[in-house]
């Protein structure tokens, strides 16, 4: 090697040394509060009536990427605008984590599964933007609007399960708790189960919305053809089959036979497991309370809001759950 490339080749290692498993770890987390944060941005271009604030896409009008001043401007292009600036953030944040995770010497090694995993948040988000400007063309119509909003939800799921898989090794996946009878049923078949409960409470979710008064723009009426009072509670029944179902996982994992799979003594406490599937049942009666407020007090924009919020940080909080009930040890130990 030269003394001229020495000085080049040393910035390098200083560069790739900072690549730190905290680094990586914060740049996921950013990453998933960034995709909680787009559904709020996009809820409210929907509450607004901002939907087609910018008449088309990529342009935001015929010539013109940005909205234009002038006196009979509204606030509606700029809501609309704001968030399709946003999405470019996203795909800055999802694009960072993309490089960390590929070529950091945290996780360069770690198993091609792994890897792709990574590469989701950047690759939906690209999708998302082209799925956007879609229902800008389409006039909001509310299957297109739904699809992107449970692509969001994907993404978040995603991005909480990389999050996850960073604190974790590559090894094959170890249950972290013990337990025998029903209760080892109960827990070996709750991911499953609370994973397709959270598919149907998100889709029946959108199609609620989809057939409520938010269409997303003044002068468009595309609903879906179904009695929205009679979809609402279908979505709110699948929420108590939801909550029946966590209450359940809870109550086990509260057994005095159950275990960390570390410990042997029975009825050793198991306290993180227990935390993240607390918090899961917060997350999930919060939901349910703003969704019946909002529902008996004429869907007010601020609680649909917070509602919309409130899902990506109901996926996130299921995904956590589920993940908290096996790990995996690292291969190169």
């Amino acid at each position: 090697m030269s003394a001229a490339t020495r000085p080049a080749v040393r910035r390098t290692d200083r560069v790739v040394g900072r690549l730190t498993p905290r680094l990586v770890l914060g740049v996921a987390i950013a990453n998933l509060v960034a995709q909680a944060v787009i559904i709020l941005t996009g809820g409210v271009v929907r509450l607004t009536a901002s939907g087609l604030g910018c008449s088309t896409w990529p342009e935001c009008e015929p010539g013109e990427f940005t909205p234009v001043f002038h006196e009979a401007a509204t606030i509606h292009p700029f809501i609309e605008f704001g968030n399709r600036t946003l999405t470019g953030v996203l795909v800055v944040v999802a694009l960072a984590l993309a490089v960390l995770v590929l070529f950091s010497p945290a996780t360069r090694a770690r198993t091609v599964r792994f890897r792709v995993l990574g590469l989701v948040p950047l690759v939906g988000v690209l999708i998302q933007a082209l799925i956007g400007g879609i229902t800008v063309l389409v006039d909001l119509h509310p299957a297109v609007v739904g699809g992107h909003f449970v692509i969001s939800a994907a993404l978040v799921w995603g991005s909480a399960a990389l999050v996850a898989r960073l604190r974790e090794g590559d090894g094959p996946r170890t249950p972290t708790l013990v337990a025998e009878g029903r209760r080892a049923t109960v827990i070996r078949r709750a991911p499953v189960v609370m994973g397709m409960l959270t598919t149907v409470v998100v889709v029946l979710g959108v199609i609620t919305t989809g057939a409520g008064p938010h269409s997303g723009d003044s002068e468009v009426g595309y609903r879906f053809p179904v009695d929205p009072a009679l979809i609402a509670r279908f979505h709110a029944l699948s929420v108590w089959v939801f909550v029946a179902a966590l209450v359940v996982v809870l109550v086990t994992i509260h057994g005095r036979s159950v275990r960390n799979v570390t410990q042997t003594a029975p009825g050793a406490r198991t306290p993180r497991v227990r935390r993240t599937w607390w918090i899961l049942l917060a997350v999930t009666l919060s939901q349910g309370l703003v969704g019946y407020v909002q529902y008996f007090t004429g869907l007010p924009i601020g609680l649909v809001a917070i509602h919309l919020f409130g899902s990506a940080g109901l996926v996130a909080a299921t995904t956590f759950a589920v993940l908290s009930l096996r790990t995996r040890p690292s291969l190169h130990r």
